[in-house]
């Protein structure tokens, strides 16, 4: 069977076919196959389909394949962690973009409509249900190219409306129903955009740096918590931070997320140990405990220990994992009764109410344990409080594969340049990973490995424009336009009426 563009046009089956693969080819430009071009010529092919569109219900069924191919590929991390939430979840967001394919077509201009409409279901998913949950996004995809700059002027949500806009300018130049002279202007708007956020004053240093060892413990991956040994971990961490020696003259030793495990951390054998290798290197160590905060709570916390056995800096994990560290409330039983295995989550986590920022000596430091990471504002809060480098110690021992944990690798890049902040990720089994201001991986620590990163990390100072404007002009500014354009088409109509 020949197909051809005649082909789309006349039979329903095949367009949807093809925003299925469009959505495949969306899912293929992340972390780890990161092929990133897939992810403009997928969007591309895939507002190209929606123009051939017949009605409102096919183009909420082209909308939803889409993002059912794109999504499935990329939260397919959530498969080992909770089957049925990864297919709840991947079901929910894919509808929020049929539903943007449907709002797209009510406008004239779908060349401006689309990239918002969509847009805006990004922002939606990014926030909602439960805080959202911001993986497997475009912004992820470009993380390692030069458009992943624009994240310094305008966040996460700028850039997926970029990445939309430019596939939707791609798609109206091959359309020959589209103006020369609209494309040129559209593709002029990006451009323009793209050489501010080159050009902007950034972070600068401040001439001082901080030599910091990030430990990576190792071990097997795919672990839940309730079918581990609490000390486990710890000891595989303490093996690896024996190897350090005086002489490395470091000004701090960073451990990943919740490899201390006690009741309660000040009087535990552990905190005697973390004291002792403190007095040993003297120098601060960063660790990450988890302890026990009443009856079926625990509280996530990253704690600066120095050598002197006191305790001078602490700050608690304020966004927590629902339904991997917490249950939203009155939904425990409901689950239980229905059969899930609220086993895996017997209690939960107390949620952290300060800035993501700890003291190492005289140095601020913005910290982010592990799934904050994925949520720009935490990063920002520490940045905001005075913080001139940016951590994430982190856990990724659940999960299996490496989809979440090169996404991750990914989000941390967008989180560097959005700040401005060399930044440090201490992973339990991987990846660990120094990352610079310009978002470039300069050193990693593969999935397994048990070693240390030792890092002489300049410092930064000031903000970058996002880190001072944060998300909501960038969220206003699309509803505007979107506004406007079915303003102007109102009054097109109505010019028509007469």
């Amino acid at each position: 069977m020949k197909i051809t563009l005649a082909t789309f046009k006349t039979s329903s089956i095949a367009r949807k076919i093809a925003a299925f693969v469009s959505g495949l080819l969306v899912g293929f430009s992340l972390p780890p196959w990161g092929w990133w071009p897939l992810s403009i010529v997928g969007i591309a092919m895939f507002f190209a389909i929606c123009n051939l569109s017949q009605n409102n219900r096919e183009s909420f069924s082209l909308g939803t394949l889409f993002s059912i191919a794109w999504l499935s590929l990329g939260m397919m991390w959530m498969w080992w962690l909770t089957a049925p939430g990864y297919i709840l979840a991947v079901i929910l967001f894919s509808v929020l973009h049929g539903i943007a394919a449907v709002i797209a077509n009510k406008f004239g201009n779908a060349s401006i409509a689309r990239p918002i409409a969509h847009s805006l279901a990004e922002v939606l998913r990014f926030s909602l249900p439960f805080g959202g949950v911001p993986l497997a996004t475009l912004p992820i995809a470009i993380s390692q190219s030069t458009f992943a700059d624009l994240v310094s002027i305008g966040g996460p949500i700028l850039t997926t409306w970029f990445v939309l806009q430019v596939a939707a300018v791609v798609t109206a130049y091959f359309n020959r129903r589209e103006s020369r002279a609209k494309v040129l202007q559209l593709f002029a708007v990006i451009a323009a955009l793209q050489v501010f956020a080159l050009v902007v004053p950034s972070p600068k240093p401040t001439g001082d740096t901080l030599r910091i060892a990030i430990v990576q413990g190792g071990g097997p991956q795919g672990v839940l918590a309730i079918n581990a040994s609490a000390r486990d971990a710890f000891d595989r961490h303490l093996r690896v931070t024996q190897t350090l020696q005086p002489t490395d003259e470091l000004d701090a030793v960073l451990w990943p997320e919740n490899v201390i495990d006690v009741v309660d951390f000040k009087s535990s054998k552990e905190f005697d140990e973390i004291v002792g290798e403190a007095k040993r290197l003297n120098t601060d160590f960063i660790v990450g405990i988890t302890e026990d905060a009443g009856p079926n709570l625990f509280t996530n916390a990253q704690v600066v220990v120095k050598p002197s056995g006191v305790i001078t800096s602490r700050y608690d994990k304020v966004r927590r994992v629902p339904f991997g560290e917490y249950v939203p409330s009155g939904l425990r039983s409901f689950l239980s009764a229905i059969g899930a295995p609220m086993n895996r989550i017997p209690s939960d986590a107390v949620a952290g109410k300060e800035p993501a920022m700890i003291q190492i000596g005289a140095t601020n430091a913005a910290v982010v344990i592990s799934w904050e990471a994925f949520f720009a504002g935490r990063a920002n809060s520490g940045v905001e409080s005075g913080g001139e480098v940016l951590l994430n110690p982190t856990n990724g021992s659940s999960y299996t594969g490496t989809v979440l944990q090169t996404q991750q690798l990914a989000t941390n890049s967008l989180r560097a340049r959005e700040t401005g902040r060399w930044t440090l990720q201490a992973a339990t089994t991987g990846f660990s990973a120094v990352i610079s201001p310009k978002g470039e991986i300069t050193d990693r620590l593969n999935i397994g490995d048990a070693k240390t990163l030792i890092v002489d990390v300049p410092l930064h100072t000031g903000r970058t424009l996002y880190s001072r404007i944060g998300d909501a002009p960038i969220i206003f500014s699309l509803l505007f336009v979107l506004t406007a354009i079915q303003a102007r088409q109102k009054r097109a109509r109505a010019r028509i009426g007469k």
